[in-house]
């Protein structure tokens, strides 16, 4: 490739139409720069450029190939969420997309000697790899396969939460998976189960887990979540003050051909918090109307989410049970309620034996047992977080 050949792929990058948001990505905006220069024969920018072109490079991993191909992937440009969304693309829309394909493939092939040469300077500069890679292929493959690969941030990210309205990635998910998690194997299952249900397209139901404080509630649900990621299932978090949003961004995903857990943690209102009716609307009836690619998954410590006094109880209204029955049903909402109980001792125990393998402790079992027991009793009771609590401070030899 020679300087008129580089000089074209630049007016080319700067013609792009459908991948038009790359050029934020570092690596493209960095090649653009460095073309440009090369344009204007400015040897101290065209070194300058080359140096950021590189960096940009490296902090992808050093292969350009790779980069391009991921930068393709994860474009969340309007050709893409349209054929999420099964719309039919014009002629030209697809004629365009393929010679931007080919573009991209032209790039993900620039070796630092290609470039190199057309900088007049004999000191060392730095290089990157490239790879055999097939971006059309790679990119039709996806589109072919979206309902379980997703697009975009949805590619790339199993969870997210909500921030002003819109869907933030979770960068750091949390990493448990099922088989980490150890006892109440038939809660586990009914979860896994209904899930399974969301994930293959069939009825599933909306569920709350009620029980105890460090039973693994919400650790079953994101490790769940993880578990069914490759067949197209990611995880949304709300908190309770985010109930309103929960039905503009379900209608936002509910053309989307992934499925999602809307996950709400440590459920309950207070006795005059009336944003409960909010969520008991969207349970009974609006969910219904979107969500065919959505469940609501929700945790709390309280069995009916609204806390009561002696006195909502007494009341001093007329209709007192009315008033009751108002705050119980919301519980009674969710299709699948399933209990999760401090673990009585031979479970806590087993629990204790299976992560001590785990965290590869090899104290005599008596011994384990007895400390084990001792430490729920100085914490808040046996619970599958007290255990793992006890064996990561046996584990640091404290």
């Amino acid at each position: 490739m020679n300087g008129t050949s580089l000089n074209q792929l630049y007016h080319r990058l700067n013609a792009l139409t459908i991948f038009r948001g790359i050029a934020e990505e570092p690596v493209i905006c960095g090649l653009e720069d460095l073309l440009f220069a090369m344009e204007q024969l400015d040897l101290d920018a065209q070194l300058g450029c080359y140096g950021a072109f590189c960096q940009a490079v490296f902090e992808e991993g050093g292969d350009l190939s790779q980069a391009i191909c991921r930068i393709a992937l994860e474009d969340e440009n309007f050709y893409i969420i349209g054929r999420a969304r099964s719309q039919q693309m014009a002629p030209a829309i697809d004629e365009a997309l393929e010679a931007e394909l080919d573009l991209l493939q032209e790039i993900s092939r620039l070796t630092p000697a290609i470039l190199q040469e057309e900088i007049a300077y004999d000191g060392f500069l730095p290089g990157w790899t490239v790879s055999d890679v097939d971006i059309r292929a790679a990119y039709h493959k996806q589109i072919a396969n979206i309902a379980s690969t997703g697009y975009g941030i949805f590619a790339r990210y199993n969870g997210f939460t909500v921030k002003d309205g819109q869907l933030v990635p979770i960068r750091s998910m949390d990493s448990q998976t099922l088989d980490s998690l150890y006892g109440y194997e038939r809660e586990r299952n009914l979860v896994l189960e209904n899930t399974r249900a969301l994930v293959e397209g069939g009825k599933a139901c909306n569920v709350l887990l009620y029980g105890d404080a460090g039973t693994g509630k919400s650790s079953t649900i994101k490790a769940v979540a993880r578990h069914f990621f490759d067949q197209g299932l990611r995880i949304v978090e709300f908190k309770k003050n985010q109930l309103a949003d929960i039905l503009p961004i379900m209608e936002f995903l509910s053309d989307i051909p992934l499925k999602f857990i809307f996950y709400i943690d440590d459920l309950s209102f207070s006795a005059n918090d009336d944003t409960f009716c909010e969520l008991k609307g969207i349970l009974e009836g609006s969910a219904a109307s979107y969500a065919g690619n959505i469940a609501i998954y929700a945790t709390s410590n309280r069995r009916h989410l609204i806390k009561e006094s002696m006195e909502d109880r007494v009341g001093n209204q007329l209709h007192v049970n009315d008033t009751l029955q108002e705050t119980m049903s919301l519980a009674a909402r969710f299709g699948l309620t399933i209990t999760f109980s401090k673990p009585e001792k031979d479970l806590y125990l087993e629990i204790v034996r299976s992560l001590a393998a785990d965290y590869g402790i090899g104290l005599p079992d008596e011994e384990l047992c007895r400390r084990a027991e001792a430490f729920a009793i100085r914490q808040n009771g046996r619970s599958p977080r007290t255990a793992k609590q006890f064996l990561q401070l046996t584990k640091i030899g404290l």
